[in-house]
């Protein structure tokens, strides 16, 4: 996979700290980006639809998909069970799109050791109170499962030092443009040009 034309982001956060919204409003401005829809055990919330937010599969079909090797990285999140396809993956990288997960820590460390390009970045809350504040009012989830996503939250914080990159997200805006900027960053790095303008630097007898 390291030498496709195309990148990978890897997203991660806490439940509430933002990422899905962050990275929709990229999507939104930059054509060149693109999804990753993963496999998911758990139940579709509010509007979600099958094939678009993510592939709504049984445990059983789920573990068929381990067994083959199907995902590129597969984790148990709040007592269900999230995969990234490789195949899908590896065709757009290949076409030279660039794509972006939002999967949780887990599956961005197993990502980064089967591709060493895949650049890594997690989204923090601003504080404590802010992250609760904004899985309350977002009203998807039972109080339950609200206290089971904060008591992973300090968890998954903490392998936060374990990725290329780190957004605070307390304002949007800023929020948006650090992710652009590093999305743009990646794109003129020398390896990454080399890939997707292999015909120029050839031209020009760079290797």
């Amino acid at each position: 996979m390291d030498n496709f034309p195309g990148n990978l982001f890897v997203v991660a956060a806490p439940s509430g700290a933002g990422k899905s919204s962050l990275v929709k409003a990229l999507m939104e401005l930059d054509a060149k980006v693109r999804p990753s829809v993963s496999h998911t055990t758990r139940q579709p919330r509010g509007q979600e639809k099958h094939g678009r937010e993510y592939f709504f599969v049984s445990l059983p079909e789920f573990d068929q998909m381990v067994e083959s090797n199907a995902f590129l990285e597969w984790a148990n999140v709040h007592g269900q069970r999230y995969g990234t396809s490789r195949k899908a993956i590896e065709d757009r990288i290949a076409q030279g799109a660039d794509v972006i997960l939002e999967i949780d820590f887990q599956g961005a460390i197993q990502v980064k050791k089967l591709f060493a390009n895949a650049v890594l970045i997690f989204i923090l809350p601003p504080s404590w109170e802010e992250l609760k504040s904004r899985l309350h009012n977002r009203g998807e989830d039972a109080p339950d499962i609200i206290d089971l996503r904060l008591q992973n939250a300090a968890d998954e914080m903490a392998q936060a030092k374990e990725f290329d990159y780190v957004i605070i997200n307390e304002l949007f805006e800023t929020a948006l443009f650090d992710l652009k900027a590093i999305v743009h960053a990646q794109r003129l790095k020398y390896l990454a040009q080399r890939r997707a303008r292999a015909d120029i630097f050839q031209a020009l007898n760079i290797t």
